[in-house]
């Protein structure tokens, strides 16, 4: 399923009362410090980090390919009175106003894109926007699979209207020579004022070293460091990364 279908809905309405992790925003507000303004951060989903850097005062604006989750950050916006610039576009075909200095993803966001061949037309379209000496942030995660005792097992959660909402992995699948991991989820809202469950396919793609270096060398962009998501030096091997591009020479 595409990320711009999968978070639509009840998927979009329960995301941020039942997700696992909520991101720090300090590896992405140092990264913006350093590398300059404008920044753009991509995926930026219902407003995390996003949302912080504004407050911050940063010059940040978003993209998503979620109406419905860029609703929901202009809700989280308007009930701070806070100034956001968000696009409703796909990241493989950015088309924006302006150029940046930073451009950035949070958490695995680069890793809903379902194969190499649409993260090579992102990155493209990242080169694109970049101003001139502008650096990229990109967090590539390699997905584990889901401990067999976690599938069926309910995270919950109660909405603000006292719903309860629960999500939990259905079944699993993965595919070491595509590098593609598909998790089917399953949402559930309870309410007495009605019921809705929905099951969908959560895929996540991931990269070998040598392969996304490969796909930025390509696009016009070259590897320039590799960390941990705390900023320190890391083998580019690890589960979770921070790899830092720039336009290749």
């Amino acid at each position: 399923m595409d990320p711009a279908d999968f978070y639509t809905g009840i998927v979009a309405e329960l995301y941020g009362p039942l997700k696992s992790v909520t991101q720090d925003p300090e590896p992405y507000a140092a990264f913006v410090e350093e590398a300059g303004s404008p920044a753009l951060e991509l995926g930026c989903g219902d407003g995390e980090p996003l949302l912080e850097l504004r407050r911050r005062g940063l010059d940040v604006d978003g993209v998503d390919s979620s109406a419905d989750m860029l609703d929901r950050l202009r809700r989280r916006a308007g009930a701070e009175d806070l100034h956001v610039v968000v696009f409703h576009q796909r990241m493989e075909a950015l088309d924006l106003p302006r150029r940046y200095a930073a451009v950035y993803l949070a958490g695995p966001t680069f890793n809903l894109l379902p194969d190499d061949a649409t993260a090579l037309a992102a990155l493209r379209a990242i080169r694109a926007h970049l101003a001139e000496g502008g650096t990229v942030l990109v967090p590539l995660h390699l997905p584990g699979p889901t401990p067999s005792h976690e599938v069926g097992r309910a995270r919950t959660a109660t909405g603000p209207d006292g719903a309860e909402l629960r999500v939990r992995v259905v079944a699993e699948n993965r595919d070491e020579h595509t590098r593609t991991q598909t998790t089917l989820l399953r949402y559930e809202r309870y309410h007495p004022s009605g019921s809705s469950i929905t099951e969908r396919p959560w895929v996540l793609h991931w990269y070998t070293r040598d392969g996304f270096e490969t796909l930025a060398a390509v696009a016009g962009l070259a590897v320039t460091g590799v960390t941990d998501p705390g900023g320190a030096p890391t083998d580019a091997d690890a589960d979770h990364v921070h790899v830092r591009l720039r336009t290749a020479d």
